[in-house]
């Protein structure tokens, strides 16, 4: 399918158009779109290219036109009646003693609709603000409520690394962040380092946390012990963009911090099984002028280290209980012979009718026919 990349801010988020026939575009290149909320003035992301059809999103909004001069002067008058709206609908907010602050506000290409975002602790009723403001700009009104991230995306400003926020200037979509990609990266906990200016985490803690998370899973633990060329130490810092160990060894009665490349040190890896790890520290220990007497003697080593270990306990099986001889004792009713030890239960008779209503009960004889009593 034949689309056209649009964006209606720098750095915004872009949809998909459907071209004009027998137009030509450029990037950048100003025009005129139908969305949901009428005409829009955007700009050219990509000029048209094929895409495949589960990529669009229906129905497949047209490109109107290619801006013209007359275009451009109303979006200018809307842009400067954009701060004057903001005033406003502030004042009249406090008037109402409403605990919200406008934050920004949009007209429609047309002008027929003003939409105005704030920001707020808990839940407003602005209905009656919202009767006000359209009877002051003679057009429809819309309040919209956001959160603390979409607060400084719409405001912008001056990050802490010295350039503009991500969100406001180079993010389409907020990315997702955790104080785990802070704690892999090696960055400090404190809050006030690693938040951004809307009090939550830097959305540029995601950009890297792939290769870091990579990278962490090769380093050794931070605390943990280290076996070092110049011996055992403790792992103080990591380095994860030269892959450099800092590592502090005791010598001479002293401590003594040096940085190891990370291919000459022996460590325990992250995960590794408790078995593992007491061969590594074995391993460790060896002197490394052994050579072939080492070899040598790596076989009865082996056979020490198996004889040390805790042998493997195996579940007894199920014994089969011995058959008991049973002794023939005299038959009981029935013929059945009665093993020894068993008590012999007296066999219950039933009789036809015993028990029953107008039956003949106990051991009564039944009366004979024709006979007397």
């Amino acid at each position: 399918m034949n689309v056209i990349g649009i964006k209606f801010k720098d750095g915004g988020k872009i949809y998909y158009f459907s071209p004009e026939e027998g137009a030509e575009y450029a990037e950048n290149m100003e025009v005129i779109v139908e969305t949901g909320r009428g005409l829009e003035f955007a700009f050219v992301a990509f000029p048209p290219r094929e895409v495949e059809d589960a990529e669009v999103t229906q129905p497949l909004r047209p490109v109107v036109r290619i801006a013209t001069e007359k275009d451009r002067e109303q979006r200018k008058k809307n842009l400067e009646r954009r701060s004057e709206a903001i005033r406003t609908a502030q004042e009249k907010a406090n008037g109402y003693g409403l605990a919200m602050k406008i934050i920004d506000c949009e007209f429609t290409f047309d002008g027929n609709k003003v939409l105005f975002f704030f920001s707020a602790e808990n839940r407003v009723d602005f209905r009656e603000l919202v009767r006000d403001l359209a009877g002051t700009f003679h057009s429809r009104i819309e309040l919209r409520q956001v959160g603390a991230r979409d607060e400084a995306r719409l405001l912008g400003g001056i990050a802490p690394c010295g350039r503009e926020c991500c969100c406001a200037g180079a993010m389409p979509d907020f990315c997702k962040v955790s104080i785990k990609m802070a704690k892999v990266q090696g960055l400090s906990l404190n809050p006030g380092k690693i938040s951004g200016l809307c009090g939550r985490l830097m959305c540029c803690l995601s950009y890297e946390n792939e290769y870091y998370s990579e990278a962490y899973k090769k380093m050794p633990k931070l605390g943990g012990e280290v076996a070092t060329p110049e011996g055992k130490g403790t792992v103080v810092s990591n380095n994860m963009l030269t892959y450099t160990v800092r590592v502090k060894i005791e010598k001479d009665g002293g401590l003594v911090y040096k940085d190891f490349p990370l291919a000459d040190i022996r460590f325990r890896s992250k995960g590794a099984p408790a078995e593992e790890e007491s061969a590594q520290d074995e391993a460790d220990e060896l002197p490394p002028e052994e050579g072939a007497e080492g070899q040598r003697n790596a076989p009865r080593r082996q056979g020490e280290r198996r004889k040390n270990e805790k042998p493997r306990t195996e579940k007894p099986r199920r014994q089969e209980r011995p058959a008991q001889r049973a002794e023939e004792l005299p038959p009981r009713e029935g013929g059945q012979p009665q093993a020894e030890g068993q008590e012999r239960r007296p066999r219950r008779k039933h009789k036809r009718g015993h028990g029953k209503k107008g039956g003949n009960g106990g051991n009564a004889p039944a009366p004979q026919p024709g006979g007397a009593e």
